[in-house]
């Protein structure tokens, strides 16, 4: 094995690795968001939950495809990608479905937080983390010329797209107990989740499956 082969087998591992830790990372975050989501009745902390889930499938995707381009396979058949990206697609207009009837159910009958302490707390680790995942994985995209890899890391600044709006949602709330604060946040998570459930099944239509662009 020559230097740069060596070299370019330690980068894959590398890839690997970062996408073995975003699972991890987002089931541990979803299981976290979930259980203060349902005990506070915070319908945005909830939902951040159950998109930690969502995501869990595409890294699922990514870190199978990093397998396939490590051991040189051909990249014709994304079977796996395509059915992955399917899935999650189908999962993100669940959820957003889920958040806009809930959202409504609360408006209606006045439910709000108990407090949204808990989405502060999650949505800030989750930012501190993701933003060095995503630079790290962006480094290692660019190294190895992997359209895939750096796709992978433009599905880490959605998540902190997500996080940043669970933050202000709940930091919202908590200042003002303002009962439409989480609401919102809801809402927006909604909006965030159709468009990601798009954007999956247009790239599972495409040549090349990625979970999220890389433009």
């Amino acid at each position: 094995m020559t230097p740069r082969t060596e070299n370019i087998q330690t980068l894959y591992r590398t890839a690997f690795k970062l996408s073995l830790f975003t699972i991890i990372f987002n089931i541990a975050e979803g299981l976290v968001s979930i259980f203060f989501g349902y005990k506070d009745e915070s319908l945005t902390l909830f939902g951040f939950g159950v998109d930690s889930f969502i995501e869990v499938i595409s890294a699922l995707g990514i870190a199978h495809m990093v397998i396939q381009m490590q051991r040189n396979l051909s990249d014709e058949n994304y079977r796996f990608e395509r059915r992955a990206l399917k899935i999650t697609g189908s999962s993100f207009y669940g959820l957003a479905l889920g958040l806009v009837a809930t959202g409504i159910y609360n408006l209606v009958v006045g439910q709000k937080p108990e407090t949204t302490l808990a989405g502060i707390i999650v949505s800030v680790v989750s930012i501190s983390i993701m933003i060095v995942l995503k630079r790290a994985k962006n480094n290692i995209g660019k190294a190895l010329d992997s359209a895939a890899i750096l796709a992978d890391a433009e599905c880490t600044q959605i998540c902190i797209y997500m996080s940043l709006v669970l933050l202000a949602a709940s930091g919202l709330y908590e200042l003002t107990k303002i009962p439409y604060a989480d609401l919102a946040g809801s809402l927006a998570l909604a909006y965030l989740s159709l468009k990601e459930g798009r954007e999956c099944f247009v790239k599972a239509k495409s040549d090349t499956p990625y979970a999220c662009d890389a433009d």
